[in-house]
């Protein structure tokens, strides 16, 4: 039996009945201990729990086995993101370690700390969420999902943000709406812009002029939506419909127009970004653009791991397609 506490070296050695000599050549992979033995000590490592210090680990042999998936903060839209990884890490020989790198020293810069941190002693390498700042020359490898910035200089992977808000504006004009607001992300991120984009070049196509005084910034937060679905909806020619940037957004959009005292769809259509889960159980459910958010998790692991391996990518930039989800939140405009 070993005490309570952290499993040592030495307490392995001592319950096989070899020093801790061999015990170290088995755990490095070193040559000149029996099978017979190696099977016994690799019984014990089993038996007692025993892993090598990640630092040590790191030290001796330039590698961790650990993989990171680093985010600025753990909400919905990262959390998905972050299963469609794990889903993915079994089928490598990567362990998976997550890490929210804004919660201090506030969120401009956060992964250029969390990789200085982390790089080369405890990971092997990071997929960035939403990077603010990527920078070539990282320790480690790095991939970028829907980074800040139309910055190439790591390998990336998105969504088709500009088709999405297409097809949002697209289907609130299929239904019969002329008068659309939009409540956009902040103007320093680049999925913001891109979907600012896309719902302007559907409002052309459709003949339909923007009235800038429909359109009002949030950050994708929620709460970031309060104020700017009040400018919006709190006056006599409100829009008959909005599309949020982001589900979050939207939704808190709906809460906002029942206080208001507006039904949804009946008085107001609104339209979100994403599909995360709490789209679909939202009052009620919510229209939005589906990002293959896993999906987008399981690329960037692929892409992390050819690296990693010394390969080519066959495609440094990734874009991967969206589709409209069309629920309960939108309807034709009142008559």
């Amino acid at each position: 039996m070993v005490p309570n506490g952290r499993v040592r070296m030495e307490d392995v050695a001592r319950q096989a009945g070899v020093s801790v000599a061999t015990v170290s050549k088995v755990v490095n992979g070193r040559y000149g201990v029996s099978a017979a033995t190696t099977a016994r000590v690799h019984q014990v490592i089993a038996d007692l729990g025993y892993e090598a210090s990640l630092g040590a680990r790191s030290l001796r042999s330039s590698r961790t086995g650990i993989l990171g998936v680093l985010v600025a903060e753990f909400e919905p839209f990262s959390t998905e993101l972050l299963k469609g990884v794990s889903s993915a890490i079994g089928d490598t020989d990567y362990e998976l370690m997550a890490f929210a790198g804004a919660s201090h020293g506030g969120s401009v810069g956060w992964e250029r700390r969390s990789l200085r941190r982390l790089g080369g002693t405890l990971l092997d390498g990071a997929i960035i969420v939403t990077p603010t700042v990527i920078e070539p020359g990282a320790a480690i490898p790095v991939v970028a999902i829907d980074p800040h910035t139309g910055s190439h200089a790591v390998p990336t992977v998105d969504s088709d943000n500009v088709g999405g808000a297409r097809s949002a504006v697209e289907h609130l004009v299929g239904l019969g709406h002329t008068r659309i607001g939009m409540i956009r992300g902040r103007e320093d991120l680049e999925s913001a812009k891109l979907r600012e984009q896309g719902f302007r070049q559907a409002m052309a196509q459709a003949g339909l002029e923007v009235d800038e005084t429909l359109i009002a910034t949030g950050s994708y937060r929620a709460e970031s939506a309060v104020a700017p679905a009040h400018l919006i909806l709190d006056r006599r020619d409100r829009p008959t419909a909005v599309f949020a940037a982001n589900d979050l957004m939207a939704i808190r959009t709906v809460e906002v127009a029942r206080e208001l005292g507006l039904r949804v769809p009946e008085d107001l259509s609104v339209v979100g970004f994403d599909n995360v889960p709490e789209s679909a159980v939202a009052e009620p459910p919510l229209t939005t653009v589906a990002q293959p958010l896993r999906e987008l998790g399981r690329t960037a692991l692929d892409l992390l791991c050819t690296l990693l391996a010394g390969g080519e990518l066959e495609q440094a930039q990734v874009r991967l397609e969206t589709r409209l989800v069309e629920r309960a939140s939108t309807a034709p405009p009142a008559t």
